[in-house]
């Protein structure tokens, strides 16, 4: 879910075309997670094979990497999560609970018939196993697509991949990649232009966006610390934030103060526990410095075989999706 800090970003609108040629790192869980949302059959139901299998997920990604190689020269390298952080287990079992309200009401939906109301409450039931993403990784590995293993938070591997040069900008749908220190962040990159959302039951229009870290952070007067201290008033993945503090009256607080150690008791004491935990979780999270980021060879017979010989994509819609990312004779990076 991350942090929730739309009030208060300044953020460059833009198109696809604009990352023509770039090299981004890319938030391998956030996608999948948006895939397996979306990519529904019209009563919620996800896509599966014939063995029962979930397949919305490589749906997605091969299809939306494949445009993006093919039409934009996009260079992306992904990142997946490693274990979670010991602070982030209470807001895992949270999204469990919430997940398992929803299937309830899914299921409701869909024995009553009501198809759009259970499309609408499935897509708030997403659950990415091991599994699932091994298999998206053996899918990047298959098109040649480097693919990053973080000891823990990927948006975290991703900030030090982008700060290192390794990566013009992070990808994620969340900002917390801004408070691990990414220098940009680009949010929704997306061929479609919506975004469903699922409390209205309706799509909305959305663009490419992004958000200059440096820039951004001095129109708001602040450093990268108090960005931080900014976010845990919020709330976080890691703490659940001081109640009737939002984004523009933290960002104040934080102005005026400095610090939340300089903030009055009511403010400060609720996120002491914690804060000193979180603040290093931001500032020195655990992330691999000596990666290789090797983009190789598309395998198309094995892309082939994986999707088409083993989970029943269609063969012509993948070869022809193969033949404009990968032409004969292209050269990769």
């Amino acid at each position: 879910m991350g942090v929730l800090l739309t009030p208060i970003i300044e953020k460059t609108v833009i198109r696809v075309d604009d990352l023509r040629g770039r090299r981004v790192v890319v938030d391998g869980q956030g996608e999948l997670y948006q895939f397996l949302a979306l990519i529904r059959q019209a009563d919620g139901t996800p896509l599966h094979d014939s063995s029962g299998r979930v397949t919305s997920h490589l749906a997605g990604l091969f299809y939306r990497t494949t445009r993006l190689i093919a039409e934009y020269g996009l260079e992306m390298i992904f990142v997946f999560d490693g274990p979670p952080p010991a602070l982030k287990i209470a807001e895992i079992e949270k999204r469990r609970a919430v997940k398992e309200r929803y299937e309830r009401e899914a299921a409701a939906a869909r024995a009553e018939g009501d198809a759009a109301r259970a499309y609408s409450k499935s897509t708030m039931t997403s659950r990415l196993t091991r599994e699932m993403a091994g298999e998206a990784k053996e899918l990047l590995g298959l098109l040649g697509v480097p693919v990053v293993q973080a000891p823990s938070e990927g948006e975290a591997e991703a900030a030090c991949l982008a700060s290192a040069g390794a990566a013009w900008a992070a990808v994620s749908k969340d900002y917390d990649a801004l408070l691990f220190g990414a220098p940009r962040l680009v949010r929704f990159l997306t061929l479609s232009g919506r975004e469903f959302l699922p409390s209205k039951g309706m799509f909305r229009p959305i663009t490419p966006e992004v958000i200059d870290r440096e820039a951004w952070l001095a129109g708001l007067g602040i450093d990268g610390r108090q960005l931080i201290d900014l976010a845990i008033l919020v709330g976080t993945d890691f703490n659940e934030g001081v109640r009737g503090i939002g984004p523009k009256k933290a960002l104040k607080l934080v102005r005026e103060h400095g610090s939340i150690e300089g903030m009055p008791a009511p403010v400060r004491e609720p996120v002491e526990p914690v804060l000193h935990a979180i603040r290093e979780l931001y500032l020195n999270p655990p992330v691999s410095r000596e990666v290789e980021i090797h983009f190789g060879s598309c395998d198309r017979a094995g892309v082939v075989r994986f999707l088409c010989d083993e989970r029943e994509f269609s063969r012509a819609r993948v070869e022809a999706a193969l033949e404009r990312a990968f032409p004969p004779g292209a050269h990769r990076p």
